[in-house]
């Protein structure tokens, strides 16, 4: 092993990525070693949802005492909980707007938040301090009580807007709600039966390692409130994952297709007691035809009707989610856009690079010499250029992985394991992680062949980059460009020019006149009412009063912007009742 500084050692200046000037297509020294593929047993981590879990059994009423030992292990040692950058103004302020019979006053710190103490603790211990705006609008209007849509950006929080306030209500009420259950001891000491899972909460996403991403953040937050989380994908172990269930299960995050399987096991699942349902991508999932799956869970098990509250996260908002919205959600349900839909946001430097499609892998050593080394996600378009091109970059001596549909569980869980600890910082990948994977210091993304428009176009672009510069760090993307690339280069201009970015020499044909940033439709709805010279976003939301054409936004379907922090009229804990408008607002914001 080299002297050079390993990666854990250069995290202090991860934010800070600048590059080098070494000889063209030289290894830069710095990089870690590459290690061979390792697949041994790796203890209860073995399979990622095995991870453990805080369980209390102890008699000190409803919330469970620190565990020192096992804080390091949720949440780090006391100097790596910090995931929030320095620079957060790329996404305070971006314009949020609402929509529905209430208005929510959103919050401006957590500590106003009117979280219960121990929820706050646990929010400390992650190293959040400031609330992105997702989490402000969001977190009041789950405390409320409404069901909810939200709409926003890659990397702006949307998880832990949605974790907090549930887990928050649910604390401290773990022994009246939650389902009878066998004490670890029991469990260890092989006394006790299999009971059925009965969780409080379902949380539904579409791809395996987002389902493990969200139950790892789940196990922070729901430290201390003796809730037990589980997880439950495709791909996976079968029965290990019933064990898991059997041992009790309170937040059970799952794949459609898993829990689905797992709710027709009446000796396994039963819904009957779910307080919460999420759905995150929910777009991406009806997009993967898994709409009867999803109908199936939300119209069927146990639960009685009215006592379930459902949200919808969505990065678009297209037809088959706002169906599903109006059949599953309440009529007084909240709406809440972060920014425009499918948009980025400036902490994410974009670089488009004109390739010859012949060279692309001696630019891609280029592009890595010239980096500091750092945890690198490089995208492709098929499996076989992953194979490919990570078998490229092993038998260069780089420390590569590559993870993508045709792997196995295992091979994609080490990927990622391996990717996310270091020893493997260049991770090969299809658009398979392009959703929802959010990795600590991800400081560059490369699009090694940009997204065709016939599989994802310029979401799929947004999404890959995002995956970069994440609540408030700064973050690179560089996109190789061919002459392939044509059909997607007029909304690539768009989104550079959106987000200040320099538009290169070979993309200025596509600036439209007077630089007016005009995006296709979000939703096919629009693009209809657009055929029809309806013009702008009219009924986006697809109610059928007809409103949102003609409120105070342009007509852009989702009402009244929301009020600033400094507009706050409720009280000190910004929750309180509901603000009193003007009768001018009231008109603005009604729907």
């Amino acid at each position: 092993m080299s002297d050079f500084p390993k990666l854990n050692d250069l995290e202090a200046s991860l934010a800070e990525v600048g590059p080098t000037d070494p000889a063209p297509g030289t290894k830069p020294a710095e990089w870690v070693e590459k290690t061979a593929y390792q697949y041994e047993e790796v203890g209860e981590r073995n399979w990622d949802g095995n991870a453990r879990v805080y369980e209390w059994d102890g008699d000190e009423g409803d919330i469970g005492p620190e565990h020192p030992e096992l804080e390091n292990i949720l949440f780090g040692k006391p100097d790596q909980r910090n995931p929030e950058g320095i620079n957060l103004e790329g996404i305070t302020e971006i314009n949020v707007t609402q929509e529905g019979e209430k208005r929510i006053q959103p919050i401006a710190t957590f500590d106003t938040a009117g979280l219960h103490p121990a929820m706050l603790s646990n929010v400390k211990l992650c190293g959040y301090k400031k609330p992105t705006p997702i989490q402000q609008y969001c977190i009041p209007a789950i405390k409320m009580g409404h069901d909810l849509i939200a709409v926003a950006q890659t990397g702006s929080g949307k998880t832990a807007a949605y974790l907090i306030p549930i887990l928050n209500h649910l604390m401290g009420k773990a022994k009246k709600l939650a389902a009878p259950r066998p004490s670890p001891q029991e469990y260890r000491d092989g006394v006790a039966g299999p009971v059925i899972a009965e969780p409080l909460v379902i949380i539904i996403c579409p791809a395996r390692e987002l389902a493990v991403q969200i139950f790892n953040e789940a196990r922070k937050f729901c430290y201390r409130t003796m809730l037990r989380p589980c997880v439950a994908y495709g791909g996976g172990p079968r029965v290990e994952q019933i064990g898991q269930l059997q041992r009790g299960c309170d937040v059970l995050i799952a794949s459609p297709g898993r829990l689905v399987d797992f709710m027709e096991r009446s000796d396994v699942l039963s819904l009957r007691r779910v307080k919460y349902m999420v759905i995150d991508e929910a777009d991406e999932m009806l997009e993967a035809d898994w709409e009867a799956q999803l109908n199936t869970i939300m119209s069927g098990g146990e639960q009685e009707e009215g006592n379930v509250k459902y949200m919808l996260f969505s990065a678009t908002f297209p037809v088959a989610v706002r169906q599903l919205a109006k059949t599953h959600l309440s009529e007084n349900h909240i709406r809440i856009r972060v920014g425009r839909i499918g948009s980025t946001h400036q902490n994410i430097t974009q670089d488009v690079i004109w390739v010859d499609h012949t060279l692309k892998k001696q630019a891609l050593m280029d592009l890595l010499a010239g980096l500091t080394p750092a945890r690198t996600i490089i995208f492709v378009n098929s499996k076989r250029t992953a194979d490919e091109l990570d078998d490229f970059l092993f038998q260069a001596n780089m420390p590569s992985t590559s993870m993508h549909a045709d792997r196995t569980q295992r091979e994609r869980e080490d990927s990622m394991r391996a990717f996310r600890a270091g020893t493997a910082p260049i991770l090969v990948t299809t658009g398979v992680t392009a959703r929802g994977i959010d990795v600590r210091n991800v400081t560059h993304v490369i699009n090694y062949d940009l997204p065709s428009m016939d599989h994802g176009g310029i979401q799929e672009y947004i999404h890959r980059i995002g995956r970069t510069g994440r609540i408030g760090h700064k973050g690179d993307a560089t996109s190789f460009y061919t002459e392939r690339d044509e059909p997607i280069a007029a909304l690539l201009t768009l989104t550079l020019m959106e987000t200040k970015q320099e538009v290169p020499d070979f993309l200025q044909q596509y600036i439209p006149e007077g630089g007016d940033l005009k995006f296709e439709p979000d939703t096919d709805e629009e693009l209809e009412n657009q055929k029809n010279g309806f013009g702008g976003d009219a009924g986006a939301w697809g109610d059928d009063s007809g409103a949102g054409g003609d409120n105070a936004n342009g007509g852009d379907g989702w009402g009244e912007p929301a009020a600033k922090e400094s507009d706050t009229a409720a009280g000190d804990d910004a929750w309180g009742a509901e603000p009193v408008a003007s009768a001018a607002v009231a008109e603005e914001i009604a729907w």
